[in-house]
């Protein structure tokens, strides 16, 4: 590519914030309610393992066209569906059929004349109401039709007749959706809202540019999660995207389809061109193969509720995913030994102050954004701070800082799509997102500490004087628990001896194993002098 035609494309390069309605389309839907409805969903149908094996998927896929369908088609008035939901079954099958909206409109055509729509329906208690509802209209009908799917696996035949091949491997194909967007952070209603957004250039980058020799666009995670929902409501999606639906069905490559690096390389290339930014970001990973490029180092396990607030001295700890992306200014060039001699630093604003990552800047580069760190990091690091330097000739190794910038974790939180960019002294351009801040597991260190007595009282001769020199019973290893902050958390403690101790050679006597006692005290030590103290009062 020329300076000239580079330069050209950059001057002409929008933000993400600055595409209108006009400039890509008008999306009737609000994908963000809807996101968040659908990953519930998709959860609730992942822990129904019943529903996935093979001879429910068939009664779903039975009911869903024998019953469901005629049922809902005869309701909507119009175009508009009415507010009701058919049982989880039955909208699973749904569900899955729309996510391929040409086969879904032609078996609509084709059945009912019209394409049937599902209602916009995103709340728990607008759901409740919807579902009684369904259950109405449908004893009404099929008053011989149990609602609820109660195929009995054991009753029915080892093998059972697929009639409709096609959905069923559609069913099939999509059994482990969630998987895909299981990450806590990503029912967030500000990663939705950047998804959202981000979904929208995707459409306004195919739309402009993929017509330029490219073979197919891959959609990130997040912009995958809103295509999804777009294309769940059927009757929306086709309205939204009447002028782009042949582009987005030949041109962006299936969720369950193998990624090419090529077509990954151009994708990253068309939205850059559209946008002078990086594709990728944090939360935004792109799969090949069906699996992420990227799988996070811990397991964030998804709770609606933590399961420990019933322990005061456990503060939760809140993790993020941070993407750090470089470009180098194109008047790098001029200077070549800036490049040989200059390398960026990272470290964290606050805690680590040991942790120093360098990159050099023969790695970057000045066509393209070049993700140089993809990190997991505590909510209360605050941010990263990130270090221009140049080395300095000498017998030292040495370097002297030339510039900085830093990316403070509420200030990106605030940002819009949660990304920011920075430049440092006029040499290097630097793109931070992140990831919503969620809890993550918690992280306990257990530690040594002092024996103490039958009170929970350190064996000492602080606490003897404090006793008036009254012998201290009993003996009892001790542990300290410290959370992820080093905090006192738990004391532990286990009954290994008797006897007393006062400032001779007394020798406690050994209990029996079966009269071991072992305790758990909520809370930190109360110390009296120094690092002497007692153990927390234990709670009843």
């Amino acid at each position: 590519m020329s300076a000239a035609r580079h330069g050209a494309e950059i001057s002409d390069a929008r933000t993400l914030s600055e595409i209108s309605e006009v400039d890509t389309f008008r999306l009737s839907l609000d994908l963000v309610s809807a996101a968040k409805r659908n990953i519930g969903f998709l959860r609730a149908v992942s822990d129904s393992q019943g529903l996935h094996e093979k001879p429910a998927v068939l009664e779903a896929i039975r009911r869903y066209e024998e019953l469901w369908m005629p049922l809902i088609c005869d309701l909507m008035e119009g175009s508009t569906p009415p507010m009701v939901l058919p049982p989880l079954d039955i909208e699973w099958v749904w569900f899955c059929h729309t996510l391929n909206p040409v086969s879904y409109r032609q078996y609509c055509k084709a059945r009912f004349s019209k394409l049937i729509g599902k209602p916009a329906i995103f709340y728990e208690e607008n759901e409740e109401y919807a579902l009684m509802r369904c259950q109405e209209y449908w004893i009404h009908r099929y008053p011989n039709e149990s609602f609820e799917n109660e195929v009995d696996s054991s009753s029915l035949q080892l093998d059972p007749v697929v009639k409709n091949e096609d959905l069923f491997n559609e069913v099939k194909k999509h059994r482990h959706v969630y998987s895909k967007f299981s990450l806590p952070y990503m029912s967030e209603l500000v990663y939705l809202i950047a998804a959202r957004q981000r979904y929208k250039g995707f459409l306004y980058a195919l739309q402009r540019f993929a017509d330029d020799g490219c073979s197919l666009l891959v959609p990130s995670l997040d912009v995958l999660l809103m295509l999804m929902t777009h294309q769940s409501y059927p009757t929306v999606y086709a309205e939204d995207m009447k002028v782009i639906e042949t582009e987005v069905s030949e041109k962006v490559v299936g969720m369950w389809e193998n990624v090419k690096v090529k077509e990954v390389e151009e994708t990253k290339m068309i939205w850059e061109r559209a946008f002078d930014q990086p594709y990728e970001k944090a939360g935004a990973s792109i799969e090949f193969n069906g699996l992420a490029s990227v799988k996070p180092p811990i397991y964030w396990e998804v709770s609606d509720t933590d399961v420990n607030t019933k322990y005061k001295s456990l503060l939760p700890r809140f993790l993020l995913e941070v993407c750090i992306f470089v470009r180098l200014n194109s008047r790098m060039k001029a200077v070549q030994d800036d490049i040989k001699q200059n390398f960026l630093r990272l470290r964290a604003v606050r805690c680590h102050r040991e942790l120093k990552i360098d990159k050099p800047f023969s790695t970057f580069s000045f066509d393209s954004w070049k993700k140089v760190s993809h990190l997991y990091c505590e909510f209360g690091t605050k941010g990263v701070l990130l270090e221009l330097r140049k080395h300095c000739r000498g017998f030292f190794k040495s370097s002297k800082l030339e510039g900085s910038a830093t990316f403070l974790w509420n200030d990106l939180l605030r940002a819009h799509s949660l990304t920011l960019e920075r430049e440092i002294d006029k040499q290097v351009r630097v793109v931070a997102s992140i990831t919503p801040p969620v809890q993550a597991s918690y992280l306990l260190k257990c530690v040594p500490d002092r024996v103490t007595d039958d009170s929970g009282a350190m064996v000492s001769d602080v606490i003897l004087r404090m006793n008036h020199y009254k012998p201290q019973e009993g003996r009892w290893l001790s542990r300290t628990v410290l959370d992820h902050a080093g905090r006192e958390c738990f004391v532990i403690r286990m009954r290994v001896g008797g006897g007393i101790w006062r400032r001779g050679g007394e020798t406690p006597s050994a209990v029996r194993w079966e009269d071991r006692i072992i305790e758990v005290r909520e809370g930190s030590w109360k110390y009296v002098a120094g690092s002497i103290g007692r153990a927390p009062v234990q709670r009843k």
